[in-house]
Parts: structure tokens; sequence; C-alpha cells
């Protein structure tokens, strides 16, 4: 008679750990013009400030939100921009943002993000999932805000 190996025990269900909160200030939406999957928008992304728990410094100008709108009214972000944290590094992030605005209840927005950092105290951010929020600061200030967190 075979004997039964043991179940493998499932490993724990994700859980999410702040990690940064930035504020990233952006220049007018232009529009790229309508293609097969909706209408193109690219906006600018001007600078900013970023700080948690391990880790706080700029968000550097010279990056780009690139959107697309959907027929069906969903959002599709890809922004691409550098962080320089306080102590000099610079940490790459290309982040995924889906919004839609009809879901229920309030507004869904939620990216991942993917995060390039040099060797040395950061790289822990190249060894790790992180998955953010999205909400904008208008009309106080032509900015977003923008909450990370670490996947553990």
């Amino acid at each position: 008679m075979p004997t039964s190996s043991p179940t493998p025990t499932a490993p724990p269900a994700p859980e999410a750990r702040f990690a940064w909160e930035a504020q990233v200030d952006i220049g007018e939406r232009q529009s790229l013009g309508h293609g097969p999957l909706g209408e193109s928008f690219i906006v600018p992304i001007l600078g900013g400030r970023f700080e948690g728990p391990r880790l706080r410094g700029n968000v550097l100008p010279g990056g780009a939100d690139r959107q697309l709108l959907r027929a069906d009214g969903v959002k599709e972000l890809d922004a691409l921009y550098e962080l320089q944290t306080d102590d000099g590094a610079v940490i790459t992030v290309r982040n995924r943002v889906l919004i839609d605005e009809s879901a229920t209840p309030g507004r869904y927005a939620r990216s991942v993000l993917q995060l390039s950092a040099p060797t040395g105290p950061h790289d822990w951010l190249n060894r790790r999932v992180f998955v953010g929020t999205l909400h904008s600061l208008r009309p106080a200030r032509a900015a977003v805000c923008i909450r990370v967190y670490e996947l553990a």
C-alpha cells in the first residue's frame, strides 16, 4: 500500500507594509491623439518629495506619465521617473496604474511598481514587490499623491 506524503502547507497570504508616500508635481496633460486602443496622453513629471520609514528624498524632474483612456472609460497609466534619496542614491520607478472611475464604492486606482536601485543601502528595493494607490491633490496643488506598499 503506497504511503501518502504530507500535504504541503500553503504560504501565508501577502501583507502590505507601508513603504513611502510621494507627492509628485505634474504638468498639464497633453493629448497624443486617438489610436485603436483609445486616446493617449502624456503628463510631465516636474518634481516632488517622498518619505517613508526606510527612505526619503526628492522626485526628480524629467519623468513622464503616459496615459491611455480606453473606450470603456478605464485609464491605464505607465509612469517612468526617478527618485533621489537624501543620501544621493537614484532609484528608477516604473509605476503602472489602473484607474476605474465607475468602480463601486468610489474610484479604484491601484498600481504595481517596478524599482531599480543601485547596489548599496537601497538594493533591497530590487528584491521586493511593491503596489500602490494614487489620488489627485487638485485643486489645491497640481500634483498626485502616491502611497507605496511592500508586499511581505
